[in-house]
Parts: C-alpha cells; sequence; structure tokens
C-alpha cells in the first residue's frame, strides 16, 4: 500500500516588520517564525524565508538563481529547501571555475564519496581521508556533459543519471546529519509562475523542494528532484515537479445525459436506472520516477450502487492518435481494506501506471527520459440509481465525487491527492389526485405509466415501502435486464397504481422527459378515461445544480359526445423536485326514460277494472255451480 503523506497546513506568521526593498527592486529576505503541528514539531526552523511578489534578496552577494513553474501548475504554496553544497570563484576571464567547500556540508560530502568510491574501487577509505579535490573529482566523473568555463552553458544531467542519484545520497546523508539549509516558503510569484532568488554567493547549489500536501486534497503539489545548478552570476531552473492535471483544469468528473449522451456535471434518471460516470486526467511528466502510482477515489451517495465487475469499468490511456486499454490485470478494484480513505466507496487502483505508459507509448531521448505530453487517461464506470433517492429527489440531488491519488515524490513512496470533482444526479416526483368534477376524492382508480403513447413499454412501478403515503417506486428496466423503457423481465414485485381514500398516489424516481399515464379502472360508477393523460417533466441545470423545474399534462376526455383536449401547466417544487397533477372524472347522470305520469295512472286504473272483473265473474260462477 502506498504511504499516504497527510501534513498540517503551514501556519506561518511574520514576526517582522516589512524590510524596505534594496538593489533591483527586490525584498529582502524576512525571517518567519517556526510553525508547528499539533505534536509540538517544528515544520520551520529559525532563520527561514518567505518569497512575496516572486522576488528574495538574500542580501548576501550578487548570485541570482530563477526557479520557473510548470505551466497552470503554480509555485504559491511551495517549500524549498537550499544547499550551498560549494563556493565557487570564477578566473578573471571567466574561462575556468573553482569550487571549495562549504564547511557546513563537508562532512555530509566526504561521507557519500568514501562510499561511492569504495564500491567503484574496492578500496577501504572513511570519510577523514577523502580530500576536497578528490571530492570534486568524483563529482567530475558524473558529468556527461562536460564543458569548461564559469559562464559556459551547461546541459542537464539525465533524470536517471548516476549524478542524479548521488545528489540524492548527498541530500539524505545531510538530514541523517540533522544539518538543515535555509527553507523557502513561496507566498506570492511573478505574473509569469517564477520566484527569483537574488542577494546570494556564487556557489554550487542544491534545490530541494519539501512541500507537503494535506491529506484532504486542499493542497495539490508533487514535490520534484533535486535540482543542481551553479550560481555564477545566474542560472534559471525549471521546476521538474508535476502532478495529474486534465487538459483543462485538474480532475474532470462528468455524468451522461441519458436522453442527449452528452456528458456534463449534471444529469437526471429513473430509479433503477444505470447511470455513466468519466474521469478525465493528464499524465503529468514523470520522468525520474522508477514507478507510478495512480489511484481514484470515489465516494458515491447511499442512493448508488457501484458496478465493481470489471466488465462494466474501462481505462484507457490516449496519445490522440492511439489509444491502449488496460487489460483487466493492469489495475485493481477495491470496495474494502486499508486503501480506502474515510467515506470511499471503492478505489480503483494501478500500482505503476508509468510502466505501461513507457511501454506503449515509447518517445525515450537520448538521456533515456520519455515525453509524456499530451498522453490522457480516461476512467468510465457505472452506478444504479436506487431506492433510496425517494429522500434525495430535488434540487439537493445526489452527489458521487472523485479524487485521485498519485506518487508527489520521486524519491519515496509517499503520494499527493488532487482536489474532488462532484457530479449531481437528479430525479423526480408526482403526486397525483383523483377527484370527481365536484372535489370529491375518488379512492380504486387503477392506473399504469408507460413510455410510449401506444402504451406498449410499461414503466413499471412497486410499492414504495416505508416511505409514506399511497406511494410507488420506478423499476427502471436497466435494473432489469433490458434498456431503459424495453426488453428485460417482468419483475414480479410490480404492481397496478390504485387511488387511496384521499384520492391520492405519489410516483418517485421519474426521469425527465415524457411519460404517458392510462387510467385502466374507474371508480364505480364513473367513466373511465380513455385516452393516457401525457405528462412532460423538464429540468434546467447550470455548472453546479439544478436550477429550475417545470411539468405540463395533456389530458383528453370524452363527454357530452365531443372529445375535449386539457393542456394543464403543472404546480411544481423545485426543493421537492414534484410535480402535482389532479385527475378529474366527471358524475354521470342517469338515462332518459319514456311515458308520463297520466299514463301511469289510466295503467293502474284498468289493472284494477279488470281485476275487479275477474273478483265478480268467479263469483258468480260458483253461485251457478250452487
Amino acid at each position: 500500500m502506498k504511504r499516504k503523506i497527510v501534513s498540517k497546513m503551514l501556519a506561518l506568521s511574520i514576526a517582522m516588520a516589512t524590510v524596505a526593498t534594496s538593489g533591483a527592486g527586490y525584498a529582502m529576505a524576512v525571517p518567519v517564525l517556526a510553525a508547528e503541528t499539533d505534536d509540538g514539531i517544528s515544520l520551520m526552523n529559525a532563520g527561514d524565508y518567505t518569497v512575496n511578489n516572486g522576488t528574495l534578496d538574500f542580501g548576501q552577494g550578487t548570485a541570482r538563481i530563477t526557479i520557473v513553474g510548470n505551466d497552470e501548475q503554480s509555485l504559491v504554496g511551495k517549500r524549498f529547501e537550499i544547499f550551498r553544497l560549494f563556493d565557487a570563484e570564477n578566473s578573471a576571464g571567466g574561462e575556468s571555475i573553482n569550487y571549495t567547500f562549504n564547511a557546513k556540508y563537508q562532512e555530509a560530502l566526504k561521507s557519500v564519496v568514501a562510499e561511492k568510491l569504495n564500491e567503484r574501487d574496492g578500496s577501504q577509505l572513511v570519510p577523514s581521508q577523502v580530500t576536497e579535490y578528490m571530492v570534486i573529482d568524483y563529482i567530475q566523473t558524473l558529468n556527461t556533459n562536460e564543458v569548461e568555463g564559469a559562464t559556459a552553458d551547461q546541459v542537464l544531467e539525465g533524470r536517471y543519471s548516476s549524478f542524479r542519484y548521488f545528489v540524492e545520497d548527498v541530500r539524505d546523508e545531510i538530514k541523517d546529519m540533522g544539518i538543515t539549509g535555509d527553507y523557502v516558503y513561496v507566498n506570492g510569484t511573478t505574473s509569469t509562475n517564477t520566484i527569483t532568488l537574488s542577494g546570494l554567493q556564487y556557489g554550487y547549489y542544491i534545490i530541494d523542494e519539501i512541500t507537503e500536501q494535506a491529506g484532504d486534497g486542499s493542497d495539490w503539489f508533487a514535490s520534484s528532484l533535486c535540482m543542481v545548478d551553479t550560481a555564477n552570476p545566474t542560472a534559471e531552473i525549471n521546476i521538474k515537479s508535476d502532478y495529474p492535471d486534465d487538459p483543462d483544469d485538474g480532475i474532470e468528473k462528468v455524468v451522461q445525459e441519458d436522453d442527449t449522451d452528452e456528458w456534463g456535471n449534471s444529469a437526471d434518471f429513473e430509479i433503477g436506472q444505470t447511470i455513466p460516470y468519466q474521469v478525465t486526467t493528464e499524465i503529468p511528466d514523470i520522468n525520474g520516477y522508477e514507478t507510478y502510482y495512480y489511484a481514484w477515489h470515489d465516494q458515491m451517495s447511499e442512493s448508488l450502487t457501484f458496478h465493481a465487475d470489471k466488465s462494466d469499468i474501462s481505462i484507457v490511456i490516449s496519445d490522440g492518435s492511439k489509444n491502449y486499454i488496460l487489460t483487466s490485470g493492469e489495475y485493481n478494484v477495491l470496495t474494502s481494506g486499508a486503501q480506502l480513505d474515510e467515506g470511499d466507496t471503492f478505489v480503483i487502483e494501478v500500482q505503476d501506471i508509468k510502466r505501461i505508459v513507457d511501454r506503449e507509448f515509447s518517445k525515450e531521448n537520448n538521456l533515456g527520459e520519455n515525453d509524456y505530453t499530451g498522453i490522457t487517461v480516461t476512467l468510465q464506470y457505472e452506478a444504479t440509481l436506487n431506492d433510496n433517492a425517494v429522500d434525495e429527489t430535488g434540487s439537493q440531488g445526489i452527489g458521487n465525487s472523485v479524487r485521485l491519488e498519485y506518487s508527489n515524490d520521486p524519491e519515496t513512496d509517499s503520494t499527493g491527492y488532487t482536489p474532488f470533482d462532484t457530479t449531481t444526479s437528479y430525479t423526480f416526483v408526482l403526486n397525483a389526485n383523483k377527484v370527481n368534477n365536484h372535489d370529491r376524492v375518488l379512492a380504486d382508480a387503477k392506473f399504469r405509466l408507460y413510455a410510449d403513447e401506444d402504451c406498449t413499454q410499461e414503466v413499471y412501478v412497486k410499492p414504495a415501502d416505508g416511505v409514506g403515503g399511497n406511494s410507488y417506486i420506478v423499476i427502471n428496466r436497466d435494473s432489469l435486464g433490458g434498456n431503459d423503457h424495453t426488453g428485460g423481465t417482468t419483475p414480479g414485485n410490480a404492481v397496478e397504481m390504485v387511488s387511496d381514500a384521499n384520492g391520492d398516489f405519489t410516483i418517485y424516481g421519474l426521469d425527465t422527459g415524457t411519460y404517458y399515464l392510462k387510467e385502466t379502472d374507474a371508480p364505480a360508477g364513473y367513466r373511465q378515461l380513455l385516452d393516457p393523460i401525457t405528462i412532460t417533466i423538464d429540468a434546467e441545470y447550470n455548472d453546479e445544480a439544478l436550477q429550475s423545474m417545470s411539468a405540463n399534462a395533456s389530458i383528453i376526455s370524452f363527454y357530452d359526445g365531443a372529445y375535449s383536449t386539457d393542456n394543464v401547466q403543472l404546480n411544481t417544487d423545485l426543493a421537492a423536485g414534484s410535480a402535482d397533477i389532479q385527475i378529474v372524472n366527471e358524475v354521470g347522470t342517469r338515462l332518459p326514460i319514456t311515458g308520463s305520469n297520466a299514463m301511469l295512472i289510466m295503467l293502474g286504473a284498468g289493472v284494477v277494472l279488470v281485476g275487479g272483473a275477474a273478483f265478480v265473474y268467479k263469483r258468480h260462477k260458483k253461485a251457478t255451480e250452487d
């Protein structure tokens, strides 16, 4: 596992008043108080310096070193330790240069060179036997670009050269001996992202970046290799540190909107639907690293279920003309374990992305360094919007954040983090109320939801247990083996929606777009709506969040021998992400009958007469027989 550097922010308090400028407008070096961590360990030592406005004058001499930052990666917040290993003296004509020990570091230099000479020659030297000339001559043997003279241009040694490793050994020995250099903290740069250290003595300098990074990603740094140059009278050093970037501005995470297939910061979905995510970064200049760790830390809302299967994950490295897709064995998907930070849902890690990039995109120069310009890494993965989304409807949205962990020091296995980048997904609610045209609520009306006007693509729903009220949750067909609103299996828990005693029912987990709500059975005594109700939900987003929503409905009814269509703008609640619709059944009247009251009276009288005649006849017949 990578060792993560978690540092405290440097709390610098300037202990002295501003010193008047001198020389060519450079501020004199101002000591600052040592800052301490919570456990009392000093981060800075007395005699440290801070750079304001890109300039710092040490007031010791006339030499100058300019440090140039990388494009779009500010030097502000970086911290350097400066060691003057040797004093330098130029000849009068500049045709020669002579180096002599800076007594502060000579024992460290002797110790390292004694070990190197013993390894090379099989000798048994001890540091006290190593002379100044032996040290200088040994360093000269590491020079593959030897030039004469004090002012001649010096070609840089490669970042995999023996000289680089020697310098690191010297630096480590200095620190092991408890010796410190001059600490410089960058509070401000020039407009061209440079700092100039002026007022230096002529000398041979190591400049070591020692910037530490906060574990929360609020700082974003990578440490440089040790930089070495002779200041006589000037030297310009391009900082070798770098960190992953996206082609525009930091790590870039986007989510794909299913209705348009476009990638952006926001999108909307149904519950049960698959959400595609994409993260893009750029490979930095990682020359000087032996290996390079690369890992995405993702923190998902509980309303999202991550697809951990590698078949749903893709990592593509590209230089614009060639794409390389990482094989399953070249990365790990971790959903538990020590690699996960607090709050992480999962980590996708590439233990050594440098090995893969160097193999697939080799552009080595004569120093064995690769050209990483324009090489991007694109990670794609998926999650399902689950039932917990009923608690995150509306403007709050469903967040998903990612940050990149990366190697940030070529000389250790420490890592740093980019800031988090977040996308937000949204889902919506429909509140329906069933009434008659006299505002009496109607229970037991039945409905089904469809994605097409012909009502062949049912949008299945299930009871929303535990939500409260008469509620239902959408089951998108992505979670049934289908594709959005087509295919897949019919879920066993799918139900028909029924209005309750208050005439209400609620549907959670709707996407933007058009739905068709069909009444499949009207309440007893009421005419069923034969045509489905067309409901359209729209939402507007800016770069950050949901800005507005609207909804309308088209209701077709047939009464009094004619069709009528009502187009209704529905009331919406942005915070809740809900729209309200009232569905009306008109009260039916009784069918007409024929005849009148007089006819009924006459008909009644006739019945009486017939009945009376029959009675008289029966009595007369009985008397005759007797």
